[in-house]
Parts: structure tokens; sequence; C-alpha cells
């Protein structure tokens, strides 16, 4: 959208990365609502939640506080003491989310190092330019005046400590988690705002630090020991040790009321279950609508991605992605644009449900054309932001910062990828950089018609669609060096050279038939009959001539 993204420059362009088509998703999860549960069923379930949720917060403060010492000794000493309070399973998954919790902070606190690292270096950049100094493309300018000097030098002062601290944090291996959420934790003392009483606030946190989970067991009863659901819908939860006398079943189970099943993908759910496959289980409520939800999750065999050949065989639909709608164009094999530009649009402003829901339904429009026109692939963009939201990169452009930081790049890309590949439909991820630009420079123009209005985004889309296919952007490539004539080369790049019909030289002008074009586009008018017979010479005359050649 914005060309950007890193790369070495050359001759002032910088090297584009290689288009490449995107892995397929590797899981599955949906999720139903469990209805009509009763007050026992619901005292259950706040029990169990409640008590595995406090396991799950010591292991993790056990698992912080062993830092980099942690080992596979460690892990199993762990385990062995919550086994003793719950199970050996749910031990198991609660050490389980622990570490992928532990991994997760991990790689948050690189990204944040890298960020504070790319703004210290923005601004001793900024800092060594005389005040007033403008700017390039690819670099900020100086400051505008001796204040904003001082104070940005001030920041400097203050970006060098923390990053110092986040250093020393990441080389002994101390992470910071909250289990329920830092968003959350923060909003105890906003309830003002967040028009929240402290009961609803102390309800919401206490659902969020619960642990209802199970992970999946091949081989085992419909895949799963812990919490089971049956073919017919029915629900039960293995309880822990200290919880056994809530059990209404035997084996210290506890059978639910209710009964679920599943609309999307139920039959592939059942499928997985009856070969007593492995399927992970949540159970969360939800504390704005009161309503408890279980979500089913398994694991899908790594699936090859088609070759990039095949994937441009029929033709490609270039999507261009802005703050509130995708652009999209189809091209041919060739990288003609065909037909009209398309848009989806989509309003990110709201809630997290409401944006999600928006994309999904703009995606869902995209791919039902796309199965339409008949190709086999969508190009989109691989789009980064992480480094480009830093306001030491554009200063006062705060709205353009918030444009990028609310756009939701990598999640958007794993829900293309995951909803085309459920219509055979591969995904081309490109380079981002100066589609936008070069589309607006070589296909806006031409294509812009007293019928047709083509704007930069539909540009763009056309830019990315043709470097999906793996042409050029530019719709022709330079002339020849010599003159004007075809003994250099051919001039274009819409076709490779066994295609027929591509541009070849220009035939003679007596090779044309009569009344067919000239060489200026024109036709020529048909000679009337008495010019003709005027014009034509007499058979005399031409005997003659002849025997003068002949003799």
């Amino acid at each position: 959208m914005y060309g950007l993204g890193g790369g070495d420059v050359v001759g002032g362009v910088r090297e584009l990365a290689v288009s490449f088509v995107a892995s397929g998703p590797c899981g599955v999860a949906v999720r139903d609502r469990l209805k009509h549960l009763t007050a026992q069923d619901e005292r259950v379930l706040r029990a169990v939640g409640a008590h595995q949720g406090a396991l799950a917060s010591r292991d993790l403060k056990a698992r912080c506080a062993d830092g980099l010492e942690h080992g596979a000794q460690t892990w199993a000493a762990r385990k062995r003491e919550l086994t003793a309070l719950s199970s050996s399973r749910i031990a198991g998954a609660i050490t389980k989310a622990t570490h992928d919790q532990w991994a997760l902070a991990r790689r948050c606190q690189a990204v944040h190092v890298q960020n504070l690292a790319a703004g210290i270096k923005t601004l001793r950049h900024r800092l060594s330019l005389p005040i007033g100094e403008k700017g390039t493309k690819r670099a900020a300018g100086g400051y505008r005046s001796k204040s904003e000097w001082f104070r940005k030098s001030r920041r400097l002062a203050m970006l060098e400590d923390r990053h110092a601290a986040a250093v020393a944090e990441w080389q002994a291996g101390r992470v910071r988690v909250v289990r329920g959420g830092k968003r959350l934790l923060n909003t105890r003392h906003h309830l003002t705002q967040a028009r929240l009483t402290e009961e609803q606030w102390r309800e919401r946190w206490e659902a969020e630090r619960w642990f209802l989970a199970a992970d999946g067991e091949s081989g085992k009863r419909f895949g799963n020991e812990t919490i089971r659901v049956t073919p017919d819908g029915e629900v039960s939860v293995k309880l822990p040790a200290p919880l056994a006398h809530l059990a209404n079943a035997r084996h210290g189970r506890y059978i639910f009321t209710v009964r679920i099943a599943f609309a999307h993908r139920g039959a592939e759910w059942a499928d997985r279950i009856t070969a007593n496959q492995a399927v992970a289980y949540r159970i969360h409520l939800d504390t704005e609508r009161g309503r408890w939800y279980l979500t089913a999750s398994w694991q899908r065999p790594a699936v090859q991605t088609i070759p990039l050949e095949t994937a441009r065989a029929r033709g490609m639909i270039g999507v261009d992605t802005n703050a509130d709608h995708f652009a999209a164009y189809r091209l041919d094999r060739h990288g003609n644009p065909v037909g009209e530009p398309h848009h989806f649009p989509y309003d990110l402003s709201g809630t997290a449900g409401h944006r999600d829901a928006q994309i999904r339904h703009a995606l869902t429009r995209l791919i039902n054309w796309a199965k339409c026109v008949g190709v086999a692939a969508i190009g989109i963009e691989d789009l980064d932001f992480t480094t480009e939201t830093t306001r030491e990169k554009h200063g006062r452009r705060k709205q353009f910062r918030q444009l990028i930081s609310g756009m939701p790049t990598a999640k958007l890309k794993a829900r293309l990828v995951s909803m085309a590949a459920e219509q055979g439909l591969a995904i081309v991820a490109v380079d981002p950089a100066y589609t936008s630009m070069w589309g607006a420079q070589h296909w806006q123009k031409p294509l812009t018609t007293p019928h047709r209005t083509m704007s930069r985004h539909d540009a763009a889309g056309i830019a990315i669609g043709r470097r999906a296919l793996g042409h050029p952007i530019r719709r022709r490539t330079a002339p020849p060096p010599h003159d004007r004539s075809d003994r250099a080369g051919h001039r274009t790049a819409q076709a490779e050279p066994g295609d027929r019909g591509r541009e070849g030289t220009r035939p003679p002008t007596t090779d044309r038939p009569p009344g067919g074009p000239s060489p200026n586009g024109k036709r020529k008018r048909e000679p009337s009959a008495s010019k003709t017979a005027r014009d034509a010479p007499s058979t005399q005359q031409w005997v003659q001539d002849s025997l003068m050649c002949t003799g």
C-alpha cells in the first residue's frame, strides 16, 4: 500500500524480495455455545476453572523464576507437583500452556528491544543534522527548532535507558507476563472510563484467569480424556482430585446436561472423534453476554503448496490493502487488466469483534469473486509495519502512524490464507515496495476513460498482480537502443515468445489487402470505378510492353 519494507538499495531502488506462495493453514478451530446449563453445571465449571487457574498462575510464576535455567528436569519437577493437585493430563496441559506463554513473552521482549534500537538510531541521525535541514524520501531531516531538538535529545536519553534495561532483562532471561492481560489489569484503575463497576471488572478478571482447556490425545476415546465430547454431543469433564466429590459419573467425571452440535465443520469433527484422533477443547465464559462456549481445535497435516507457475497459469487477482477497503483487479496470465476494478469495503472502527467481522465479510466477498472469474491465485502484499509505527520515524504524522497501527496485517494475511485454502485458491505474497507509486505512474492514466475512474489504489492492485505473475510493473519495456525498428528485440513484456498474437515485426505495406488499415491506423478509401478504369493500362499497351521486355 505504501511501498514500505526493508532491503538493499541498488541504483536508487531497493532490491525486491522474491514472490512466493503462502503456506496453507495448519490447524482448525470451531466453536459452539453451551446452552441451557443448570446451576449445578455452572458451579462445577467455575470451581474447576478457578482451581486449575490458580495452579496455572503458580506454575507460571515458577517458570518465570527459572528463566534461562529451565530444562527438562525442572519441567518434570513442576509437572509432578501439579499432578498431586489435579491429574497427570491436567498437569501436562498446564505446564505446556505455561511454556508457550513464556516463549511468547520472550519473543515480544526481543521485538521490543529491536523497536527501541530503531528509535534510538533514528533520533541519533536526526540530532546529528543541522536544524532545519530537509530530509529525503529515505531519511528524515533535521528538527525544525532548537526547542524540538532539545526535547528529542531528552527522549533519546530516555530510550537509551529503556533499551539498556530491556537488554539486561533479555540477557538475564526475565520476562513480564500477566495472566488475564495487562490491558484488563490497567482497566482496574480506570473503571469510570471503561463504564464498569468493581464487581463487573472482578468477574471479567477471574474469568480470564481460569484454566478450562485440555490437549487432545490420539488413540484415546474420542480424542481427549480430560474434556470429552461424544458424537451425540454429550460433554463431560475429568475433575481434578480435590474436586472429585462433585462427580456425577464413574472415574471422577462430571457429565453436563447440555448437548452440542458444531454447525461449521461438524462432519470433519465427527470423523476425527470417531477415529479417536486428537481434538483439543477449551471452555470459556463471555462475561458480557453471560454465555459459555466450547471451542474444539485440531491440527491438519502439512499441505504441499502448489508451485508458483501453477498458481499463475490462469491469471491473478491483485489486491491492494487499504485502511477502509480492498482494491482488487483481475489480470490474465500475460499481465493484462481484464474487466473493471472491484472494491470490497470494511470498517476498522469499534470493538475487536466488529473489526474481525468486517474483515471476514470483505474477504468472503473477495474470495467468492475470485472463484467466479476462474483464477487460481490471489496476489497480496507481504506487509509488515512493525518498524514503521514509531514516532521517531514519522514525527508529527500522528494520523499516519495510527493508520498503519490500525491495519491488522498479520491477522489479515493469516485469515485470507485460511479462507482461500478452503476454496482451493493459493495466496501469492509479493514485495510491497513501490507498488502504489509505479502503479499510478504506468497504469492509472492509461486505464482512465470517460466511463471508468481509476484510483491510485486500483492501479496499485494491477501492479501487485503483475508482480505476482512475474512481470515488470511498467506496461512496456524501454525502446530499442539503435532506432525505432525491431531489430534490437521486441519492446513488449505482455506475452511470452511462444504466444500467438504478440507484437512482432510490422508487415510491409504491399502485404496488406486492398482497403486495409494504413500504418497510421486509418482505413484507405476504396478507389472509384471510373478512376480505376481511367488509370488502368489497356490490354494492347500491356502486350506491347511485354514484347519489348522479352525482345
